[in-house]
């Protein structure tokens, strides 16, 4: 790779997540990766550098990873690494709510240098929300906790793989409170921040968007429920109206992933976590990804969670993180195009 294109090669800040989970063992498979094909992109992991290398010695991984200097020229089929300490030694499978304060270090040192403009975007490893809650620290998912760092009043939560692209209207909340979150103005926020990134990010710039009901067949004509006609199809009216999208629904949601139907589409808006992201999971898992819409950075994230009884085993997959990282690079490069 000649030089001047390394030197501009974007920054991709990965974090690792939870210590003891598959993050930290993920983020050092990208080093096999980086030595077979390099990556367009230098790829700097934020984590403890005890942590990668006893990781790294359990599963005869490679572990030399050169600290992150901007100053320095990036080099071929290397990573980088920004030591964040962790407050006590972490082990594979065994969570300790000690060690919260660091995941969200990890989080918060990647958002500063994305919004500094050190990184040009950033990967996030999987945090798992019970142990940090358990440490005191009310935490309900990366999403949440981004959008509030940079005062982003929404943002939306949208997974892609397996050839879709499914955002969300509401996302970590308990199925029994989805109903009164299924607001005219929700729904309408979250369909501009889709329409609008589904042209910055993805070159799309008139997107197709299919909508999904809140009820099962869509509420049949209000037999099954009303939320469609007295909210959601008002909404969708005037959107089509005033701001010319294209929009098609409301959906039933259990007829919405057939291929007839996503063939008219360019993504999908479900009204909840589990209505989009069950289609989505099934037909990507392990290669599919999260991608943050709304926020002032570019962020993405891997599709699974902490995977605490595969943690040290060695049989962690690292498709997903991979899949995430040339995503990203793809953002990263149409962001610049634009710019």
């Amino acid at each position: 790779m000649k030089a001047e294109r390394m030197a501009s090669l974007p920054v991709l800040a990965v974090t690792a997540g939870e210590p003891a989970g598959v993050g930290p063992e993920i983020c050092l498979r990208l080093l096999e990766r980086a030595r077979e094909r390099p990556f367009p992109a230098r790829i700097v992991i934020l984590a403890d550098r005890s942590l990668l290398a006893a990781r790294a010695e359990l599963l005869n991984l490679p572990g030399d990873l050169r600290d992150w200097d901007p100053s320095l020229p990036p080099q071929a089929g290397t990573l980088e690494i920004l030591h964040l300490p962790l407050a006590i030694d972490a082990h594979p499978g065994r969570l300790a709510p000690a060690n919260s304060p660091y995941v969200l270090a990890l989080l918060d040192r990647a958002l500063a240098g994305c919004l500094s403009g050190e990184f040009s975007a950033m990967v996030t490893a999987p945090v798992h929300k019970g142990v940090i809650n358990d440490a005191g620290i009310h935490f309900t998912g990366h999403t949440e906790y981004l959008a509030e760092r940079t005062g982003t009043p929404r943002v939306v939560m949208m997974l892609a793989g397996g050839g879709l692209r499914v955002a969300l209207v509401t996302t970590h909340l308990p199925l029994k409170d989805v109903p009164a979150a299924v607001t005219e103005v929700a729904i309408a926020e979250t369909l501009r921040i889709l329409h609008r990134e589904m042209g910055s990010k993805y070159g799309i710039a008139r997107p197709r968007i299919l909508v999904a009901g809140l009820n099962p067949h869509a509420g049949e004509g209000g037999y099954l429920g009303r939320e469609e006609i007295d909210v959601i199809i008002p909404v969708l009216d005037r959107l089509r109206a005033e701001e010319d999208m294209t929009l098609l629904g409301p959906l039933p949601a259990d007829t919405m992933f057939s291929p007839p139907v996503l063939a008219r589409g360019d993504c999908v808006l479900a009204m909840y976590h589990d209505q989009g992201l069950t289609a989505l999971k099934y037909a990507s898992f392990g290669h599919g990804i999260n991608v943050t819409l709304g926020l002032p950075i570019i962020r993405t994230s891997v599709d699974h969670g902490t995977a605490l009884e595969l943690a040290g085993s060695g049989q962690a997959d690292p498709g997903s993180l991979l899949v995430a990282i040339e995503h990203t690079i793809e953002m990263v490069k149409r962001a610049n195009r634009k710019g």
